[in-house]
């Protein structure tokens, strides 16, 4: 905008001119914006954006325009009453949020989920268990012991005297049996 358009523009604003009032508001709204950003706390930020600010004035000096004949001598008279009127509004805005924000526990503080299996997993796992004991023989119960304390085929197979190869294909085959086993109906009741 040209220090020559403003005055023109200013009396189309004056006059209602939507078009006009949009013009002036991209001129000033990055420049608003950023005042707004300075002064905004990060905690703030979730409340409310330097945008909401700047709308929020934007709207009653379009109504200071149109019905109270507000008039400005310059760009210059018209940027400074723009930018006080932001920073009142930003004001007010962080009073309104103060307290709430005051209240608020960040999340730093609160107490985390534990990481502890609940006693339904437990359960289930337990269960789990003793269908994969009652799959397998007794030889290779300390094999299954071994994984699920962790333990590699490599590691396994070096404990219990086994080819690395052989402790995967009896894994490989328990948790078939275990998957076959699943796949089935339960029997039914022979009384019903």
């Amino acid at each position: 905008m040209t220090r020559e358009s403003l005055p023109l523009l200013l009396d189309k604003l004056c006059q209602g001119d939507a078009e006009a009032a949009e013009q002036v508001f991209k001129v000033y709204e990055p420049y608003l914006r950023k005042i707004v950003r300075r002064q905004l706390p990060d905690r703030l930020r979730a409340k409310f954006d330097s945008l909401d600010i700047v709308q929020s004035v934007w709207l009653d000096v379009l109504e200071g325009f149109r019905h109270a004949g507000w008039r400005f001598r310059d760009a210059e008279q018209l940027r400074t009453f723009l930018v006080k009127a932001t920073r009142h509004r930003f004001i007010d805005r962080y009073r309104q949020h103060r307290r709430a924000l005051e209240r608020e526990i960040p999340l730093s503080g609160v107490q985390r989920p534990s990481t502890q299996p609940r006693p339904s997993e437990i359960v289930r796992a337990n269960d789990l268990w003793e269908r994969l004991l009652a799959l397998c023989p007794p030889e290779h119960h300390d094999l299954l012991r071994l994984k699920r304390d962790g333990l590699s085929a490599v590691d396994i197979a070096a404990r219990v005297g086994l080819h690395e190869d052989s402790v995967r294909r009896i894994l490989r085959e328990l948790a078939q049996k275990l998957a076959l086993q699943e796949s089935r109906p339960p029997p039914s009741d022979p009384g019903e």
